[in-house]
Formats: structure tokens, C-alpha cells, sequence
């Protein structure tokens, strides 16, 4: 039986994200969030530590191909949710940062899809 009276098996720790270059894509998203970057010596892996605990871990991977959201050829498997009180400037400070606004826009007024450098898609969500 799963629900909220069953006992947890594990507590949440990390999600990593495959990318073609590992410290550029930490940057980024530590630039978004705040937290700390916390880099390997070989640049296969690097991670953002949160004072909460959770980890988003990025993974060199050769060849990487960026998935191709909204369409299903090469979906996406996973994306981030960021929320943030003032949508306007959210966009704003993550186009600065590099991010892309994507094409396809189906959140009208709740949410914002955009693009990170490796092409990763994630929304800004109105706290």
C-alpha cells in the first residue's frame, strides 16, 4: 500500500541531469537557486548542495542530445519546477543567465517553460 500512512522506504537526496558540460550547467542553475557548487576533479560530476539537504547532480555524458519537448521523437524525461512570486522577473534574470524562453507556451498565466544551455526544458511556476 503507498499513501501518506505508509512508511518510507528512503528520503529524497538527488536528481542528476545528463549534459554535455557539467560545471556550465551548475553554474546556471546555482545562479537560479543560490546553492552552492560542488565540483569532481575530473568535470564528470558536478553537484548543487542546498542547505535543505537536496542535491541536483549534472553529468557529463558524450553525445548528449537535448530532448525535444513538446514533441515525442526524443521527449523529455524529467524537468525541474522553480516557483518565484513575480513571473516578468523571473524571465528576465533567467534570460540574463542564459536560459531560453521555448516557442511553446501552454501554462498561460501560471507557468513559463524555458530552455537551459544543455536544452534541458523547466518552468518557472507563480508562487
Amino acid at each position: 500500500r503507498v499513501g501518506p500512512m505508509s512508511t518510507p522506504i528512503a528520503t529524497f537526496s538527488l536528481v542528476a541531469l545528463d549534459c554535455p558540460d557539467p560545471a556550465e550547467l551548475a553554474r546556471f542553475y546555482g545562479a537560479i537557486l543560490g546553492w552552492e557548487v560542488d565540483g569532481s576533479d575530473d568535470g564528470r560530476w558536478v553537484q548543487l548542495k542546498s542547505s535543505a539537504g537536496a542535491t541536483i547532480a549534472f553529468q557529463r555524458v558524450k553525445g548528449f542530445r537535448p530532448p525535444e519537448w513538446p514533441g515525442q521523437d526524443h521527449p523529455q524525461q524529467a524537468h525541474l519546477d522553480f516557483d518565484v512570486p513575480d513571473l516578468d522577473e523571473g524571465e528576465r534574470r533567467l534570460l540574463e543567465l542564459g536560459a531560453v524562453k521555448h516557442e511553446h507556451q501552454p501554462g498561460k498565466n501560471n507557468f513559463r517553460v524555458y530552455l537551459d544551455p544543455a536544452g534541458h526544458p523547466f518552468c518557472l511556476v507563480r508562487a
